[in-house]
């Protein structure tokens, strides 16, 4: 692709809405990570739905904001 053409991508990019430019930015994206795999959609979507009926019934553990940062700052440091 050369500098011109680019150049042309970009102006008309800008011009679109937000909403626009983050339907393109996604759709890009996903351009890179390849095919999706449906099984690992819904092995994700199905531990999604488990840890919400943990939450939902009182059985999860939940931490607070400053107790995550510190676990991940702890994490980060070792």
């Amino acid at each position: 692709m050369t500098t011109e053409t680019l150049e042309h991508l970009r102006s008309q990019i800008s011009s679109l809405s937000q909403p626009e430019r983050a339907a393109l930015a996604r759709e890009l994206i996903m351009s890179l990570d390849g095919p999706i795999d449906d099984s690992v959609e819904q092995a994700w979507n199905d531990e999604i739905v488990q840890r919400v009926a943990k939450v939902r019934s009182g059985n999860a553990t939940l931490l607070s904001r400053a107790e995550f940062r510190s676990k991940v700052r702890k994490r980060i440091d070792q």
